[in-house]
């Protein structure tokens, strides 16, 4: 029922990793490293002479022919419109830029329809639908990301210039993203990403400046998808690694001209790129290699109030990997008191100690009433120490108050199922509740898998 206690016990069994893939990484310094001087790591002439410092945090590169494409070489995935380096470009095309025709990712037929059959009929035909003139950001603001996905296609196929990169890329991230927060959505962006091909041909940098086109959010997700797409998780440890190998430069770049702000930008997008390099290493049952990537990447991301997202990531990733002691020891001086207790309070669960795991939850739930995590886990306790109806009355008043993830409705309605044979009407009563629920964020549209129906 809970995702922590079933990775604790997955993550022991052995595995014939060793025999299907080799580690990517050696002892050596490589690009996922991010030390205090890393105008200090060494670079290829060839890197050196592509790469220059640039002040709207691109790569120069020097173009080729439009249409030609480099064999080989992939780089492929999610992106914040506030932190993307391809931020000043996009405000206004390049001159050198419009004469590429980008009228191959504006055809209907790469897009697919949304087939509503797995949407429980109140998200079906909601009380308050919204308006088809309504704009992509406020259906993105209230979590319709079906919608938004629909109205990013129409976008793109009827009322787009060809030659305006900047607002296809906009819109066609917003079409993947959207579509991997909806159920069954992953399957069809990794299908759609395809049209982009290989994001490292020259096509796709700008000819003069050498700056890249596509965003960099645009194209760590599509490093994912790819990866989906193609069912080649060694391809996507390959292409994070050429990412971080621009992200170190960039790094070095902003070092040099002692640009703090855009420092701490790639430093974190190179932490980032690490944690997905170990997930991809997962996907590839390589646990071994995940581990030992683990244990060599070190904290860039500490936070204000002293928690640590990085090593937050970690600690999962080591519970998913079944080393439980791991992952306490990586919060162990690095984070603040809450997320020290909350990856404690998973540790006791992945080892099966539900009373100790219950107080802990239980304390937390006293200092952060609202963190539905906290509540969620907390219930989920409650169930295994046999206190089902205490359990059940938690995550039925957190959904009263506004609270609707997947997590919790699916324990709920599991619940349901173990408590009464009226499971059906309870869950469908429930599915009616939520849908009535004002938009959020986090997402609005539920599936059927979340009921359980």
């Amino acid at each position: 029922m809970d995702q922590s206690q079933n990775t604790g016990a997955k993550g022991h069994r052995r595995t014939r990793s060793a025999a299907k893939a080799t580690r990517p990484r050696s002892s050596t310094k490589g690009p996922l490293d991010a030390d205090d001087a890393p105008l200090t790591s060494p670079l290829s002439p060839q890197v050196q002479q592509r790469i220059m410092p640039s002040s709207s945090g691109m790569v120069p590169r020097v173009g080729s022919p439009a249409g030609v494409r480099t064999p080989g070489r992939s780089s492929p995935a999610p992106r914040s419109a506030a932190h993307s380096p391809a931020a000043a470009p996009r405000r206004s095309m390049q001159p050198a830029s419009r004469h590429k025709d980008f009228s191959y990712l504006l055809r209907p037929e790469i897009y697919h329809p949304l087939t509503p059959l797995n949407v429980p009929p109140p998200f079906r035909n909601p009380s308050k639908p919204p308006l088809p003139e309504t704009p992509i950001p406020d259906l993105i603001a209230r979590g319709q990301f079906r919608a938004a996905a629909a109205a990013a296609t129409l976008a793109l196929t009827t009322t787009t210039d060809p030659a305006d990169y900047a607002r296809i890329f906009d819109l066609l991230y917003t079409r993947l993203a959207c579509l991997t927060l909806i159920d069954g959505g992953l399957a069809l962006a990794a299908q759609e990403v395809k049209a982009l091909e290989d994001l490292n041909s020259d096509f796709y940098f700008d000819p003069e400046t050498g700056a890249h086109l596509v965003p960099w959010d645009l194209r760590v997700l599509d490093v994912r998808l790819q990866m989906v797409g193609f069912g080649d998780a060694r391809r996507a440890v390959m292409s994070y690694y050429d990412l971080a190998r621009e992200a170190r430069v960039h790094l070095a770049n902003a070092t040099a001209s002692h640009d703090n702000s855009a420092r701490e930008l790639w430093k974190s997008r190179l932490a980032e790129i690490g944690i997905k390099v170990a997930g991809a290493l997962v996907d590839m049952d390589d646990l071994p290699g995940a581990a030992a990537h683990l244990s060599s990447l070190k904290d860039r991301s500490t936070a204000a109030n002293g928690s640590s997202s990085l090593n937050m990531a970690k600690a999962l990733l080591w519970l998913h990997l079944g080393d439980v002691d791991a992952a306490r020891q990586s919060l162990h001086d690095s984070a603040g008191e809450v997320t020290q207790k909350v990856v404690s309070a998973l540790c006791d669960m992945a080892d099966g100690d539900y009373p100790a795991a219950l107080t802990k939850w239980g304390d937390l739930r006293e200092e952060t009433p609202e963190d539905e995590m906290v509540g969620v886990n907390m219930a989920v306790c409650l169930f295994y120490v046999g206190r089902m109806q205490e359990g059940k009355q938690i995550l039925e008043n957190m959904v009263d108050a506004g609270q609707s993830s997947h997590t919790l409705l699916f324990n709920l309605t599991t619940m349901y199922e173990l408590c009464t044979e009226r499971s059906r009407t309870l869950k469908l009563q429930l599915a009616e509740k939520v849908a009535d629920m004002k938009e959020t964020p986090s997402g609005w549209e539920k599936a059927n898998a979340d009921f359980k129906l």
